[in-house]
């Protein structure tokens, strides 16, 4: 085994080890802070979120249509400045919340998104997020990891356990100003910690395909650790979930439901599935018939790590990553599913994110000097992890660095992470739309910066079986 192949594998280790450690020094600090008193007279942390009576549906078709409408039209104008669309579509949803539309025009505001459809767009937006993450986990296809496990594990891992770190760091500073006194710190401290660490995998690929450079050596080794960080930040961030719904220890029972739930779907089910697919496709059997059973699957496992206590969206994203993503099963389903996702239910997320950002709540020079810390914080540990792990593993800098910006890229999958927080009340609504903010702008920021990295030698002048060292 050669000396710096061998170092790394000492380093992972250590790595973890010391993230470990820091973390219990910032947890005995932080269980000597106290945070403002809760003044609000929402629910306080872990409380349900509770439903109203129902709504006509005409206000829902409006809204839904407005919603629709601005996210086509803003998305566009992004993807004419070389953005994603689907940051132009984040930002439809916040101007049509009250930090925009509720300032400028009240009554307008009042007759689209009134308060009192808040409860049913939160419905329409979690079918989407369950949907979505099930599309996810369907594209996901976990053989590219074959044969770069050491350089995906060492990038990826390190691209989340340094801004953990940082971000339970941060946590001791954010903790007395802008957390209510009935959230615990570790609490807060792990969920801040989380909220540093994930990256957008679709929105990754998203760029990468707009770039055509999703097939060369870089943008695969960019793909696969996106992959196994997506993997790897949603396992962590079910823990969190886990621990935040419960005590200490019944968070432990739920952790054990979890990982025997997701060993019995991968080692049991999975194999099961795999069975069933091929026999069909060698009888000449269409795969129809797979379809409603497929749903029927994707609501189960919803539902079942939502009774355990994990969120629905864990079991929606496990259900679809155990269906092979090169089948014609996975491709229909994707076929069938996207559009009305994309179109219509994504849609009416970013606006229900829209109606509890309040960015006029971020005021004064002391709580935009605070925000801009938290970009600072998750940009670095994002970008730093990435980059020296990339360096480490054999890269160049130039590539190092852009693989680097490039997993500092958060969109949508951040937005799911905070309203998960959000809908346990362990942020607050002036830290909610801090956050809201580093979403966005580490994301826009990311097709620029590596416009000026990889400008001069881009990589579409190279290929997957390109000279040199391999790493893929």
């Amino acid at each position: 085994m050669a000396p710096k192949t061998l170092g790394t594998y000492f380093a992972y280790p250590a790595m973890l080890v010391l993230a470990g450690l820091v973390f219990v020094l910032v947890q005995h600090q932080g269980a000597e802070l106290t945070a403002p008193m809760l003044v609000s007279p929402s629910p306080g942390f872990g409380a349900a979120v509770v439903a109203s009576k129902a709504h006509p549906l005409l206000h829902v078709l409006i809204a839904l249509v407005v919603i629709i409408v601005c996210g086509r039209v803003v998305g566009a104008l992004f993807r004419r400045i070389g953005q994603p669309p689907v940051i132009g579509e984040v930002i439809s949803g916040i101007m049509l919340g009250p930090s925009l539309l509720g300032r400028v025009w009240p009554e307008a505001y009042a007759f689209v998104l009134p308060a009192a459809m808040a409860p049913m767009l939160g419905i329409l937006s979690q079918i989407g997020v369950i949907l979505y993450m099930f599309i996810v986990g369907l594209s996901l296809d976990m053989r590219t990891l074959r044969g770069r496990e050491h350089t995906t594990v060492a990038i990826s891992h390190a691209s989340i356990v340094l801004p953990f770190t940082l971000g339970a760091v941060l946590a001791l500073f954010l903790y007395p100003r802008v957390a209510t006194n009935d959230v615990p710190f570790t609490v807060f401290a792990l969920f801040v910690a989380v909220s540093m660490s994930v990256t957008a995998f679709p929105v990754l690929a998203r760029i990468l395909t707009d770039r055509r450079v999703h097939k060369t050596r870089m943008g695969v080794i960019a793909l696969t650790c996106a992959a196994a960080d997506d993997v790897s930040a949603w396992c962590l961030l079910a823990f969190v979930v886990g621990i935040a719904r419960a005590d200490v220890g019944s968070a432990f029972v739920t952790i054990g439901l979890a990982v025997g739930y997701a060993v019995l779907v991968v080692f049991a089910l999975r194999p099961w599935l795999d069975r069933k697919l091929q026999r069909a496709e060698a009888n000449g059997e269409g795969h129809g018939r797979f379809v409603p059973l497929a749903f029927v699957g994707l609501l189960c496992s919803a539902l079942a790590t939502e009774a355990i206590g994990v969120h629905a969206i864990f079991g929606a994203f496990l259900f679809g990553a155990i269906i092979p993503s090169d089948s014609a099963l996975a491709k229909s389903l994707v076929q069938k599913l996207e559009d009305v996702v994309t179109i219509v239910f994504l849609p009416a997320f970013f606006a229900f994110t829209g109606m509890r950002t309040q960015i006029g709540l971020v005021d004064g020079q002391g709580a935009w000097l605070m925000c801009a810390l938290i970009v600072l914080v998750a940009s670095a540990g994002k970008f730093l992890g990435s980059t020296v792990a990339a360096r480490v593993t054999g890269l160049s800098w130039r590539d190092a660095s852009a693989l680097g910006i490039l997993m500092n890229t958060r969109g949508l999958m951040e937005l799911i992470v905070l309203n998960i927080g959000y809908d346990l009340k362990i942020l607050s609504p002036v830290l909610f739309a801090m956050l809201v903010i580093m979403a966005v702008v580490t994301t826009v920021a990311t097709s620029p910066i590596l416009h000026l990295i990889t400008r001069r030698a881009p990589w579409s002048e190279e290929s997957v079986s390109s000279g040199g060292r391999s790493l893929v």
